[in-house]
């Protein structure tokens, strides 16, 4: 493999991490753990951070922790994020690591970023001497559900003082030997709103005694299918979907309460918070034209992940340099899926990453949250090439 302008031994002693990279990643496999329940995982990645020489500080706010490597020369620091929790998801796969934990998987690839974070801070570890700066391996827990727990390891100050984050995402969409990024959105925002309809039940060959919930829920659901497609601006990407509507409880029976349920997706604050607005206006409206009430329980998921230009500059940069002409670097379009890494670049220039992780050959062709999933583990190595390359790269500008 023609390596680009890299260290040719820097690639040779990261090469020769891949086998413990797959080891970490299988034991982690078979073990996997639920969002704010990672307590072995921690344990697991405690140890070997141990084994590496490197200091703890454990957050106290879940069972996520951070290894810090200070170099004997004052410079900046980077933050290189790993999640660690696995899914409510019954493995299928038939592997020889497959989970032992029923009912929990990884099937989204935490395990593999848990184990090319432990790869970098291994690489790190031996290389000390001439550091300059620090670098600070955050293993983040409960990034599957919110509120995720990128928001309580800022507020405990793992960013405090730091000049960079980056973090990548194993991506089978993506074949092997295929990296990207965007400048500026690349994920979006995730809210999930509630509406519940309250009417006048009563019997279905009575009608006219009533206040049919279900009649009032349907007529919401078409209108709020309008939002998007009229008072969103065209060029700013958006999705509104309702996913659940239910409601009564036998065939004549009117019913007196309904309810909608549904997600919403956006690239920027401002659509964001519109589109939230106008559900409130017209849940109530709507509801009143058939003379009911509407409740909205609105929640505000992960916002917008947006990159740093600067810094996805620098992984345009540095990419095709660490990992040689074999690797594609392309620019993504955006995408509607959301990461709650999204709240360390609101506070820090950074840099999100998609690593492609796809391989027919492999078997590693089924999406994200499939009871199938599995990714080709030589992806790992590119991955940690690539925080290597980052973190270099910014600390030594």
């Amino acid at each position: 493999m023609e390596e680009g302008n890299g260290s040719d031994m820097e690639n040779t002693a990261l090469e020769q991490l891949l086998p413990d990279m797959v080891a970490w990643r299988r034991h982690l496999h078979m073990h996997p753990e639920l969002s704010y329940q990672e307590k072995e995982t921690s344990a697991y990645v405690a140890a070997r951070l141990a084994e590496f020489g490197i200091e703890v500080k454990r957050s106290s706010a879940g069972f996520g922790l951070t290894g810090i490597i200070k170099g004997d020369k004052p410079g900046k620091t980077v933050v290189l994020r790993a999640d660690m929790d696995a899914l409510n998801i019954t493995e299928e796969n038939g592997s020889e690591y497959a989970s032992l934990n029923n009912g929990v998987m990884h099937a989204c690839g935490h395990d593999g970023h848990t184990a090319m974070l432990l790869a970098a801070a291994s690489y790190y570890s031996t290389r000390r001497d001439g550091l300059q700066g620090e670098i600070r391996f955050l293993f983040q827990p409960a990034e599957e559900i919110c509120p995720g727990g990128a928001k309580d390891m800022i507020a405990e100050g793992v960013l405090e003082g730091a000049d960079a984050v980056y973090g990548l995402h194993l991506w089978t969409p993506l074949p092997l030997g295929t990296i990207g990024s965007a400048p500026g959105p690349l994920m979006a925002s995730a809210d999930e709103f509630f509406i519940d309809i309250t009417g006048k039940g009563g019997h279905g060959g009575i009608p006219h005694r009533t206040v049919d919930s279900i009649v009032a829920a349907a007529a919401l659901v078409t209108q709020l299918q309008t939002i998007v497609s009229r008072n969103v601006d065209p060029l700013q990407p958006a999705v509104l979907s309702v996913g659940t509507i239910q409601g009564g409880s036998a065939q004549n029976i009117i019913a007196e309460r309904c309810r909608i349920t549904g997600t919403v997706r956006a690239f920027d604050e401002e659509t964001r918070y519109l589109i939230r607005r106008r559900i409130e206006e017209m849940a109530v409206s709507v509801a009143s034209v058939y003379g009911a009430e509407a409740n909205v329980d609105y929640m505000m998921g992960y916002p917008p992940l947006v990159n740093d230009e600067a810094e996805f500059n620098r992984f345009f940069r540095v990419a095709p340099e660490a990992l040689g002409d074999s690797v594609n670097v392309i620019r993504m379009e955006k995408i509607m899926p959301a990461e709650d890494f999204a709240y360390y670049v609101k506070e820090i220039p950074g840099c999100f990453i998609f690593v492609g992780a796809g391989n027919p050959d492999k078997n590693a062709v089924y999406p994200h949250h499939h009871s199938k999933f599995d990714f080709d583990e030589d992806a790992m190595l590119h991955g940690v090439k690539l925080l290597v390359a980052l973190a270099d790269s910014c600390l030594n500008e």
